[in-house]
């Protein structure tokens, strides 16, 4: 895949994108169980298997934009389509890839989901993440492309100074995930352990990885935090952390919680923080933007009635391409014609070309300029 590079596009509010790794033995098969199933339920309208060759081949929409083309790294491409609050269509486009670096080890299969709807994005919504991988803590397909992190559990922060700060870095770069820091002000118990996303509205327990300070952290992590993304961490408490370069409208005291208290009761405060910040206009990297626009014009699972209209935009296409076609054919007819007529008079009739004489018309008027006129005419058909 192209290294993630920044882009001034923000995400559309009709917009839920999402990227991480499958580090199972069989990522595609997971995803065609999980389609079969929601399908069989009534969950999913229709879905669709496309091989990523035949996807860039037949792309239905806009077959010669490059960008909705997959990629040669591509595995799969999934398509899937359910219908929202009663009839708000998603559409959501899933791509795997081959491991940038094949021959390292325990890498993961990356991929890539875009999905987006008919009007602005509800976070009650289901999350796109599920509707295509399995609802499942048993399948690991919910790891960010940031080594070391999962979705939906905690992430204790790195002990060492070096890679606590490494890691914070990659996180502002490179991720596309909603990235959160509690610190423990105490060792929690089991239910102080349970990981925040249960209490996140479904479309934001996949798109938010959270990381845990010990107590001991406290002063490492605040200072690690405030050299690479100028916030700080309080004691107990929790922060959002901010992309890089933040947007503006990113506040760090707007996004900073004092306290957070880890008994197993809902973390309100948080919570509210994180969909405050999701729903701040994100900027979009130009990866993410590649997919949005691979959801839109690379799109293959069409309603009878898409294909219907499809058909008939294909049909004019045609009619206007043989239209030209034919008249292209009759100006060269025509000119081919009006040479052959003019060919006698400039050469006399036994076809040596006569030499000008001095005072002679004009070369409009003359048989040459009628022959050289017509040879014109048949170079450039626009005339």
């Amino acid at each position: 895949m192209a290294k993630n590079t920044n882009s001034s596009t923000i995400v559309p509010d009709t917009a839920w994108l999402g990227r991480g790794r499958h580090f199972g033995p069989e990522p595609e098969q997971d995803v065609r169980r999980n389609l079969i199933a929601l399908q069989a339920a009534g969950v999913l309208d229709d879905f669709l298997d496309v091989d990523p060759v035949e996807a860039a081949r037949s792309t239905v929409l806009h077959p010669r934009d490059e960008s909705a083309d997959p990629g040669p790294s591509a595995r799969r491409v999934f398509e899937a389509r359910w219908r929202v609050a009663g009839d708000v269509t998603v559409r959501a486009q899933l791509t795997t890839y081959d491991p940038e670096t094949r021959r390292k080890e325990g890498e993961g299969v990356t991929w890539v989901l875009a999905a987006e709807a008919e009007r602005a994005w509800d976070v009650q919504w289901p999350s796109p993440a599920t509707m295509l991988w399995p609802d499942s803590d048993q399948i690991a397909w919910d790891h960010d492309t940031v080594p070391g992190l999962r979705l939906r559990t905690t992430n204790h922060l790195p002990k060492d100074d070096d890679e606590l700060r490494h890691r914070l870095r990659d996180c502002a770069r490179q991720s596309w995930c909603i990235h959160v820091v509690v610190h423990e002000a105490m060792t929690p118990d089991a239910k102080g352990q349970q990981p925040i996303s249960a209490f996140l509205p479904p479309s934001l327990r996949h798109r938010v990885v959270e990381h845990r300070g010990t107590p001991e952290q406290a002063q490492i992590a605040d200072f690690a935090m405030k050299r690479e993304l100028s916030v700080r961490m309080p004691r107990g408490g929790a922060v959002v952390l901010p992309a890089s370069p933040p947007g503006p409208d990113y506040d760090a005291d707007r996004f900073t919680v004092r306290t957070v208290f880890l008994d197993g009761s809902e973390p309100t405060e948080l919570v509210d923080a994180i969909v405050e910040f999701a729903a701040l206009p994100q900027p979009m990297s130009a990866d993410a933007e590649r997919a949005l626009t691979r959801l839109r014009q690379g799109w293959h699972l069409l309603t009878p009635d898409e294909e219907l209209v499809h058909a008939q935009g294909m049909v004019t296409k045609y009619a206007e391409a043989l239209d030209a076609m034919t008249n292209s054919r009759d100006l060269y007819r025509e000119a081919a014609e009006a040479a052959q007529a003019a060919l006698p008079e400039a050469t006399g009739g036994d076809g040596v070309p006569r030499p000008r004489v001095p005072g002679a018309a004009k070369t409009d008027g003359s048989p040459l300029g009628a022959l050289t006129k017509a040879f014109g005419r048949f170079r450039d058909p626009n005339k």
